[in-house]
């Protein structure tokens, strides 16, 4: 490809609302443009590079025995009733309706699509298991799009979904898609961490994401320098510890009676701490939340009498419920782990006036003995005794209260946030903090849509048996940007040789005479071999030529002057060195060059 016959369109400055690396470069080099708020176009340039990611994709997940196809980006709004997902999903789910009426959805994901799908043909034991997959357009309504295409609202994701006879075929279409996932990432130069994580609003239990480590990451990764535990800091768990008293000593029971105190204008837990003289670890902090629909079943808790139940496709569930989390005073509630437990959406601190009506108190004073609400007890709190607690009542909080004695929790449970410092569960050690990108994130989805959705299949025994659903995802513009975030100086994009928009830039320092005789010869010799070259016979100023090379990030750059004819310069972008070979060598020597990475890439 010649420069003049491409749209070669680049940026002094980045614009303002560019703020990381990937971004501002994608903008400046002329990947992409802007056409609204988080709606971002990929222009040429760009879209050779997203093309190529996709193939790379495609390639591996086809290796992996998965089957491609393509739903509709616009799907009927009576599956996610179905699933029960039409009012849970949230405001991120757009919304709209056809000329006849009927409610529809732009695909923000894109299980209920596939299981409707599946369940008109399938009927036998021997059809499964399979994995389907799709590159496709979704769309989320994100309240503040960011970052470019990292966090953009319109986005191309790969989803697949395997459908599996039992657990044992599920397990296998995980580690399949897992193995996947690694040649993947490998091959666009990616080094990812595998961490534990969050189900989140797809459901299903065991869960996995791909990370990338990144300064502006969305997540936080916990992680144990001694064994190979990594998790999403909201799923991460941590090791038991028992509860000490002021003295550093475990805590005891004891049989003093509760005693109420009178606290004026003491409100946190610090305060609590120098009003008390005692460490915080004494302390019990009662939170009420609101929850939204939570699928677990409350109605042997107390207060729950006053909570509403409806039924959609996927069973009985409250649209808003309230608990009352208690966790040891020197800990923070994981709201993520919070949901999980209660089988919700999503749970947040209740509204000042919700508190007060539900407890008598305000937040501060709020406590566990005699409370009329569902108590959800984190594991710290197990082993604690003789502990402080809010009475109720404004200005008033109690001494001696005892767990199990004064109150019973309605559910113990891990809600709490861990932290770097604390204690890894698998073996000790310190874990530490770092921050990440999610590229990929694969789950166990057991039958949560097969089984609200009414998808069975005929067993040996000609008996229907529902089938289990495995999930897995890759996004790809985030992906895109990430390679950008790893592989970058201060002069451009790095491109590892895979995902390149062109493997070489021949850039003669004017095109013309024996300058555009040998470059043109070069550029023949390359495109025979099937290189991907662009020539830049572009009239532009040498330095603007180079810098544009630079900029857009191609892996080798090839300057042919007047004054180092018969030679020409050859320069990787990775390095920093450029060196002069004979013009008659350069074609064979870049053809080595471009083969032997890619080869390292695709091993």
């Amino acid at each position: 490809m010649k420069a003049s016959k491409f749209i070669i369109s680049t940026l002094r400055d980045a614009p303002n609302d560019a703020v990381i690396s990937s971004h501002q470069l994608m903008m400046r080099s002329g990947m992409l443009r802007k056409l609204g708020n988080g709606l971002y176009s990929y222009m040429p340039l760009g879209f050779r590079s997203f093309t190529k990611l996709q193939a790379i994709i495609r390639q591996e997940l086809d290796r992996a025995g998965m089957l491609e196809m393509k739903p509709t980006v616009i799907q009927p709004g009576d599956l996610w009733k179905e699933s029960g997902r039409w009012e849970k999903m949230g405001d991120e789910m757009l919304k709209a309706q056809n000329r006849g009426g009927q409610d529809m959805v732009v695909s923000p994901t894109a299980e209920e699509a596939f299981t409707a799908l599946v369940r008109e043909g399938l009927s036998s034991y021997k059809q499964l298991p399979f994995t389907l997959y799709q590159i496709n357009t979704k769309y989320r309504d994100e309240i503040r799009p960011r970052y470019g295409v990292m966090r953009g609202r319109e986005f191309t994701m790969m989803d697949a979904y395997s459908f599996d006879k039992d657990q044992t075929d599920l397990d296998n279409s995980y580690e399949n898609a897992a193995a996947a996932y690694r040649r993947i990432f490998k091959r666009l130069g990616l080094k990812t961490i595998s961490v534990k994580a969050d189900t989140g609003a797809m459901g299903g239990s065991g869960s996995e994401e791909f990370m990338i480590e990144s300064e502006v990451g969305d997540d936080t990764l916990i992680l144990c320098p001694n064994c190979s535990y990594a998790a999403n800091v909201e799923k991460a768990a941590c090791a038991k510890e028992t509860p000490l008293d002021s003295n550093g000593k475990p805590q005891v029971k004891t049989d003093s009676p509760i005693e109420e105190v009178a606290t004026p204008n003491v409100f946190s837990i610090e305060d609590m701490e120098k009003f008390f003289g005692e460490k915080s670890s004494r302390f019990l902090k009662a939170l009420i939340y609101k929850v939204y629909n939570s699928s677990l079943d409350l109605s042997k808790a107390p207060g729950a009498e006053a909570f509403k139940k409806e039924t959609d496709g996927s069973g009985e569930f409250y649209p808003e419920s309230f608990v009352c989390v208690l966790i040891r005073g020197d800990l923070d509630v994981n709201e993520t782990k919070l949901a999980a437990v209660l089988k919700a959406s999503g749970a947040e601190l209740a509204e000042a006036e919700d508190v007060v009506r539900l407890s008598g108190a305000p937040h501060g004073f709020v406590g566990p003995v005699g409370l009329k609400l569902p108590v959800i007890a984190d594991e710290s709190t197990v082993e604690m005794h003789d502990c402080f607690a809010g009475a109720g009542k404004e200005g008033f909080h109690l001494k001696h209260v005892e767990p199990g004695r004064d109150f019973t929790a309605f559910m113990t449970a891990d809600v709490r946030t861990v932290v770097p410092g604390d204690k890894c569960p698998d073996c000790g050690g310190t874990f530490y903090m770092k921050k990440g990108n999610e590229l990929g994130h694969i789950f166990k989805l057991g039958t949560k849509y097969t089984k609200s959705m009414n998808v069975t299949y005929l067993d040996q025994n000609a008996k229907p048996v529902t089938p289990v659903m495995g999930c897995y995802g890759i996004g790809v513009d985030r992906t895109l940007a990430s390679i950008i975030e790893a592989h970058h100086d201060d002069d451009g994009i790095i491109w590892p040789m895979t995902v390149a928009p062109f493997q070489v830039a021949l850039v003669p320092v004017k095109y013309d005479g024996a300058m555009k005789e040998t470059a043109d010869k070069i550029y023949q010799a390359l495109e025979n071999a099937g290189i991907e070259v662009l020539l830049d016979d572009r009239n532009e100023r040498p330095g603007v030529k180079f810098k544009d090379a630079d900029l857009i990030g191609f892996p080798v750059r090839v300057v042919i002057g007047e004054k180092n004819l018969p030679n020409v310069e050859i320069k990787l972008r990775k390095e920093k060195e450029s060196k002069l070979v004979p013009a008659e060598e350069a074609a064979s020597l870049i053809i080595k060059t471009v083969q032997e990475e890619l080869s390292q890439l695709n091993s």
